[in-house]
């Protein structure tokens, strides 16, 4: 009786063809991936300044700065693999609002202890536990967000909660041209910014990591509003619950059309009281269906984070390598970002019309496109600026959608864990790949290589992009389909 209950509850869910929660619960989940995509993007910039006011570097365009970014995207990245590892399982164990909670403190304190590092080893360690909580915290969010979201909308609210995390990125570098670059002439730089002013000349990078650590707190407290899951609720047989939550969901739901849909055909859902870690991994890697789904999922964000984070948290410092003045660089990355910015607009509204694995490429495609702009401009900055807009475009357009796509892809009582098991060893090719063009563009520009050494570059990073969008072919289809349908328990 007790899984007829459960099937019934599912059923009622899935037939919600609307946001059937509070909107402003957007706007909680939103504020936790402003502060995380905050945190990713803030190193763009305010990281020369970081290498020249503590770390003994002496001239921002020095081979030294892509060097010492290497090891701390790398280990930030650690960091976030060892948060997916560890923590995702216990989101499947003890709910997924708790686990918001707790990965939002871990970000918020390693944001802190980055704002009062004093030297190269404790802000490598800053990092890494920032990317702890950054690597559970995008895994859970996503989880949530598909589990309430209607069946036609998940990559549609996915993206709009996403649209936050475009403007953390974007309060990333622009605070970080503000407050850690001297000023300059637009376009060459920020005529009004305060890198060479009093205590921004020196701790300009220190003040932005305590704003992140703000908004960590921020969004915390907001978070303690929040429901759980309540397909999370099924799964653990908790049905008084989850029908109580699902109510209120269809009162929301009436006021914003009236009549409801028919309730579709139950899908048989089975209610496990406790699933531990090994069961969580079991339920995944023991699979042979799912198995099949982690490995292609896996390796499109393997390959694909390669890219994403040499973009992401390198670009002005490769730009500087290659002989920008860092103030025009960061500029160039400032307006580049807008591409990002608009990566959910276009989503919110066409997301849910293809399916999740034809983005990939179409990403791949544009970001090429981007990069060849970028490597021929010639020092043009008009020109630069069109190439980093569709760059960053391309960059993180199959990101939101790959989001959806991942939680989809797994059932509700291992879900967190196959996210996290995807994402975060996937988030290992970033680390390494993030590395390894570091070191290589430091080595080009100290060996004082001739030739087109910026197309180079970005066709090095942009290829590993292009090895992902042809992995996602080979994955399902999953649009507009039932969650328990994709992914049955």
């Amino acid at each position: 009786m007790e899984e007829k209950n459960a099937s019934e509850i599912i059923a009622r869910l899935d037939r919600l063809p609307v946001w059937s929660l509070p909107a402003t619960f957007i706007a909680v989940l939103g504020t936790g991936f402003l502060f995380t995509f905050f945190d990713i993007f803030d190193i763009n910039v305010s990281f020369i300044q970081t290498a020249l006011t503590t770390f003994g570097v002496t001239s921002p365009s020095s081979p030294e700065i892509p060097q010492l970014l290497g090891p701390v995207v790398l280990w930030n990245l650690v960091g976030y693999v060892i948060g997916a590892l560890a923590l995702t399982p216990l989101a499947d164990r003890y709910g997924r609002k708790r686990m918001l909670m707790v990965t939002m403190a871990i970000t918020g304190l390693g944001s802190l202890y980055n704002a009062l590092s004093p030297d190269y080893l404790n802000y490598l360690l800053a990092r890494t536990i920032t990317g702890i909580g950054v690597g559970a915290d995008l895994a859970i969010v996503n989880t949530y967000i598909n589990e309430v979201s209607p069946v036609n909308g998940r990559a549609k609210f996915t993206s709009l909660v996403f649209l936050f995390a475009t403007l953390g990125a974007f309060l990333g570098l622009w605070l970080g041209l503000l407050i850690t670059t001297p000023p300059a002439p637009f376009p060459l730089g920020l005529p009004v910014a305060l890198g060479s002013t009093g205590v921004f000349a020196t701790s300009g990078w220190r003040i932005m990591y305590g704003i992140g650590s703000l908004l960590a707190v921020i969004g915390l407290l907001l978070r303690v509003e929040l429901p759980e899951s309540p397909r999370w609720l099924v799964s653990k047989g908790r049905i008084v619950e989850a029908s109580r939550i699902v109510e209120r969901m269809e009162e929301i739901a009436r006021r914003k059309m009236g009549e409801l849909p028919p309730i579709p055909q139950h899908i048989e859902v089975k209610t496990i009281t406790e699933v531990s870690y090994r069961e969580a991994l079991k339920t995944i890697l023991g699979n042979r269906v799912y198995l099949k789904r982690w490995v292609i999922i896996m390796s499109m964000w393997f390959f694909g984070y390669i890219t994403v984070y040499t973009n992401a948290a390198g670009l002005t410092t490769i730009l500087s390598s290659l002989g920008y003045p860092s103030s025009e660089a960061g500029m160039i990355a400032s307006l580049g970002i807008l591409g990002f910015v608009a990566v959910p607009v276009l989503l919110i509204l066409f997301g849910d019309r293809l399916e999740r694995k034809v983005w990939v490429p179409i990403s791949a495609i544009i970001m090429l496109l981007g990069g060849i702009i970028m490597a021929e401009a010639g020092r043009n900055f008009p020109l630069e600026v069109l190439g980093a807009l569709v760059l960053f475009f391309g960059n993180n357009l199959w990101v939101p959608i790959s989001y959806a796509w991942t939680t989809e892809n797994f059932p509700t009582r291992a879900r967190v864990t196959g996210f996290g098991l995807a994402d975060g060893i996937g988030h290992i090719g970033g680390g390494i790949g993030s590395f390894l063009v570091a070191l290589e563009i430091g080595n080009i520009v100290s060996r004082g290589v001739t030739g087109n050494v910026p197309l180079e570059v970005f066709m090095l990073m942009i290829s590993f992009q292009l090895v992902s969008a042809l992995i996602s072919l080979a994955g399902i289809r999953t649009a507009r389909k039932r969650l328990d349908e994709i992914s049955p328990h």
